[in-house]
């Protein structure tokens, strides 16, 4: 089996799970989890260099954290099919005393992670302070981040996007997941990004664009691009160019299901559209 097989079975079967758990609690996020599955397999089973076992000090590995934190289901599944914690644990999402809640939290120590969102544009922050210390300690690995293009909306982001570049914070992948959506509509709509590759590079950035964000060999020579920039006294920004609720028809293209779980009957529509590869929870 080729790798990109296996990685395209491992989305599949990402997808099925985030379909499952949200419809299971009538609640969560299906369509941004949906469109960033790719992206979250790839980077957990391809790209980052991961110690086996977890702790908090990510001394000696690659780090990532989520900053668009609602996300939540892509995420959990990712992590739990790539060895963090049982996959039978993703039963318990949102439910009352469970570690997988709808935004990721620490103080339940959930292995794989590294920081509590709720709020949002809070995540690049948080990354930023991450890098600085891999330099302190010596630590060649890189730190990989996750944002919502909606969540760009929050000023936090542009502080830290500004000191990012003039402390050279050349150690960071910030990826923007592009999808053109928020919970009340269209970006464009609610409040416009403008040219982001612009905004990004006139703040000293270096800029890729994966176009192709829901392709899993597209992302694996984007994401080795932008590892090949990192150390170069700019850090790096993707702009991951994707379609909220990929892979699910029905609920593709719109922001309809942001936040909306499906019935019983699109769920079973879901997951004929998504055939099991590597075991159900």
């Amino acid at each position: 089996m080729s790798n990109t097989q296996h990685l395209q079975d491992f989305t599949t079967q990402v997808r099925r799970d985030i379909l499952r758990m949200v419809h299971a609690v009538n609640s969560g996020h299906p369509g941004g989890s949906l469109g960033c599955a790719e992206f979250f397999t790839v980077l957990y089973q391809h790209q980052m260099q991961r110690k086996a076992g977890f702790d908090m000090d990510g001394i000696g590995e690659d780090l990532f954290f989520l900053s668009n934190g609602h996300i939540s289901p892509v995420f959990y599944s990712v992590l739990a099919r790539s060895g963090y914690f049982p996959v039978a644990e993703l039963a318990t999402f949102r439910k009352l005393n469970s570690r997988l809640q709808g935004h990721p939290t620490t103080h339940e120590g959930l292995p794989g992670i590294r920081m509590a969102s709720g709020s949002l544009g809070q995540g690049l922050s948080v990354a930023i302070g991450a890098a600085q210390a891999k330099k302190l300690n010596g630590d060649a690995h890189l730190i990989y981040s996750l944002h919502g293009d909606g969540e760009l909306q929050e000023g936090q982001n542009w502080e830290a996007i500004m000191y990012a570049s003039a402390k050279k914070v050349d150690n960071l992948i910030a990826t923007i997941d592009y999808n053109g959506q928020q919970i009340d509509g269209s970006t464009d709509d609610v409040l416009s990004l403008g040219n982001l590759k612009a905004k990004f590079e006139a703040f000293e950035w270096d800029v890729l664009e994966i176009k192709e964000g829901n392709n899993i060999d597209a992302i694996i020579a984007g994401l080795a691009e932008a590892k090949s920039r990192t150390g170069k006294g700019k850090p790096v920004c993707v702009l991951l160019h994707t379609v909220m609720g990929n892979g699910v028809d029905f609920m593709m293209h719109t922001h309809a299901w942001h936040g909306k779980a499906p019935n019983d009957e699109q769920l079973a529509n879901g997951l004929a559209q998504n055939n099991e590869t590597l075991g159900d929870y």
